[in-house]
């Protein structure tokens, strides 16, 4: 058991204890990569912020259900990503505009600060690209985008992956070829290049 996950484990114990001043040093750790989680996922930072709260006060809740080695990153990033899909889903039946938007091309509906550091065209460039290949992702199914963004944004192990969707390293990897096929596919498609 790695520390981390010791640590985890203790804190979870000592809050299944009714230490409450756990859950707080839990936030602590866990909700920056979180929010960095559903902000991908959801694209917008209030959304993200909601659903990270969501998920602290289901494990608040939850704790005393879950069992002494509970692997608690698994846990969180389970719940997180459930309660991002279950919002995606409802916004595709109700949408709205949010200040985090973008507009069907992929530029931003609220245009983000800018820096000179960078030139404008490179920076117009660079925004593009990632515009495209975010559109991409958000595109794949619920299982393959959230496979996608576990192991290149979060850069978990495909063991941590197969922990949090409930699948096989071996089932990780398949998701991983079957999701790089169809980005590829996407984009060649966007770019104007041949299959």
């Amino acid at each position: 058991m790695t520390p981390d996950r010791a640590r985890d484990l203790d804190l979870l114990h000592a809050l299944q204890r009714g230490d409450d001043s756990a859950l707080n040093h839990l936030i602590g750790r866990w909700e920056g990569r979180l929010f960095s989680f559903a902000w991908r996922y959801t694209r917008c930072a209030t959304d993200a912020q909601d659903l990270v709260a969501e998920t602290f006060v289901r494990l608040y809740h939850q704790c005393g259900r879950l069992h002494a080695e509970t692997n608690l990153s698994a846990w969180l990033y389970t719940t997180l990503s459930n309660l991002c899909h279950n919002q995606h889903r409802w916004r595709r039946r109700h949408p709205t505009v949010s200040f985090d938007a973008t507009s069907p091309d992929g530029t931003p509906l609220v245009p983000a600060p800018t820096t000179d550091a960078v030139p404008a065209t490179e920076r117009l460039e660079r925004d593009e690209t990632a515009a495209i290949v975010a559109a991409a992702i958000d595109r794949l199914p619920h299982d393959l985008r959230l496979t996608v963004m576990l192991h290149y944004f979060e850069q978990l192990s495909y063991r941590e992956i197969g922990d949090i969707t409930g699948c096989s390293e071996r089932g990780v990897e398949t998701r991983l070829y079957r999701a790089r096929q169809q980005l590829r596919e996407a984009l060649a498609a966007k770019v104007g290049l041949g299959g």
